[in-house]
């Protein structure tokens, strides 16, 4: 398979499916749902509205949010309309976690990471034509509402006993922090969301990840309660990798979408060192490849494992999607120069700086010994080391062998860095002062 021409990530559906349901069910974006067929109908028939949530308790969303956004986007290029919802109220509170209670943040905080947040949403959403896509703010309509409304109008549709069922409410329950009555709540808030939303917007389906499935029924059933209606709910799986460990999660920290929180040679890599086993799953659920091209990348992962085709283009496109055309060619440029592919001396300077971030890194004064450098990135753990590398022909420095152990690091390359290299793949970088 050639190398796909990098002007811009594959955004559209498949056209071998008929139904977008059918799509979804392929990608394996359907974990749990209300009634099947009756979605099947509904997503073949005229345009709905359908919404999902985005709780601010973070500055950026991170790739499981990415999981909804693409699913959004999927919906709406089949004609539907998108509602995208920032949780400014629900954010205050924030869902139940399994084990303990949340910290509250500010309101201050909230409202900034509603704003950040909002504008990471309308990246994935089309604005324009008859299904554009709309944001809202949930503090809109809970705000204005006393306590004592919340209670007659919402509060009196819930039973107790049901609320304590919520997978999420029974493992807090189960737990030594137990759960106050504020979080024990947030699924009346979401139910009410979804109430708002079809009153205001004949909004009849909400998405969300399979472990908010109480949040999401709790929606549907206030809605067949007080408006005697049907809505419906689909939850997507929670993504794992195939030894069973949490996706996303590298040493402790999430892959954001945030390109300060995570830059985008970070996520490039990231999506890059994909296993074997997992990549055909990824490029199903988090590209808009068609079903043959995904199979075509499959063929290539039993026949050719070694050239990691099916990896570039899930690093490709996903890059592409969250950062951008540009942003993302100039990481391929300076991964496949470090990795002696290309030429250092030719690439962004700010890519070149955050890609040497990811690497181990030293910031040292021009002038600094290569042997003295070799030490202090950790590419040796002695000078003696160091010299008997150099004389071994085994060490190159900003892309030229170092021939001389006299050899000092001056930071020539754009930005003022420098590229070490000890054998063919341990990189290091300096940072020169």
């Amino acid at each position: 398979m050639s190398n796909p021409a990098l002007t811009t990530a594959s955004v559209a559906l498949d056209p071998t499916f008929e139904n977008v349901w059918d799509e979804l069910l392929w990608r394996g974006l359907v974990h749990v749902s209300t009634d099947q067929e009756a979605l099947r109908a509904l997503l073949a028939g005229d345009p709905i509205t359908y919404y999902c949530g985005f709780d601010p308790t973070a500055p950026s969303l991170h790739l499981g949010n990415l999981v909804q956004l693409l699913t959004l986007r999927r919906i709406q290029l089949a004609g539907h309309r998108p509602l995208g919802l920032v949780g400014g109220s629900t954010g205050l509170i924030g869902d139940p976690r399994p084990t303990a209670e949340r910290t509250l943040n500010t309101r201050e905080t909230v409202e900034e990471w509603v704003q950040r947040l909002r504008t990471q949403v309308e990246r994935f959403l089309s604005f324009e034509g008859e299904n554009a896509a709309r944001i809202v703010n949930n503090l809109d309509w809970t705000a204005p509402m006393s306590a004592i409304d919340f209670l007659r109008e919402i509060g009196k549709h819930y039973r107790v006993g049901t609320m304590l069922k919520k997978d999420a409410v029974a493992a807090r329950l189960n737990s030594d922090a137990g759960i106050s009555y504020t979080e024990f709540s947030y699924q009346i808030l979401q139910g009410m969301d979804f109430l708002e939303l079809f009153r205001s917007y004949d909004c009849v389906l909400q998405t969300g990840g399979s472990d908010q499935w109480g949040n999401l029924t709790s929606g549907t059933d206030l809605i067949h309660r007080v408006e005697g209606a049907s809505a419906h709910a689909i939850g997507t799986p929670l993504i794992t990798n195939s030894d069973g460990t949490k996706f996303g999660k590298s040493e402790g920290n999430a892959v954001w979408l945030d390109a300060d929180m995570c830059s985008p040679y970070r996520m490039y890599q990231f999506w890059l060192s994909t296993a074997d086993a997992d990549v055909i799953e990824r490029l199903k659920v988090f590209t808009f490849l068609t079903r043959a091209e995904i199979e075509e990348y499959a063929a290539l992962v039993e026949s050719e494992p070694f050239r990691r085709a099916a990896q570039k283009r899930l690093a490709l496109e996903v890059c592409a999607t969250v950062h951008g055309i540009e942003a993302t060619a100039a990481v391929i440029a300076a991964s496949e120069a470090l990795f002696g592919q290309g030429d250092l001396s030719g690439l962004d300077p700010a890519t070149l700086r955050t890609a040497l971030d990811e690497l181990p890194n030293a910031t040292m004064p021009a002038g600094t010994p290569v042997v003295e450098a070799l030490v202090t990135t950790g590419l040796v753990t002695s000078a003696s080391e160091a010299r008997r590398a150099i004389a071994q022909g085994g060490v190159s420095l900003d892309g030229a062998k170092v021939a001389d152990d006299e050899t000092t690091v001056q930071g020539t390359l754009p930005g003022g860095v420098s590229v070490l290299r000890r054998g063919k793949k341990t990189l290091a970088g300096v940072f020169v002062e």
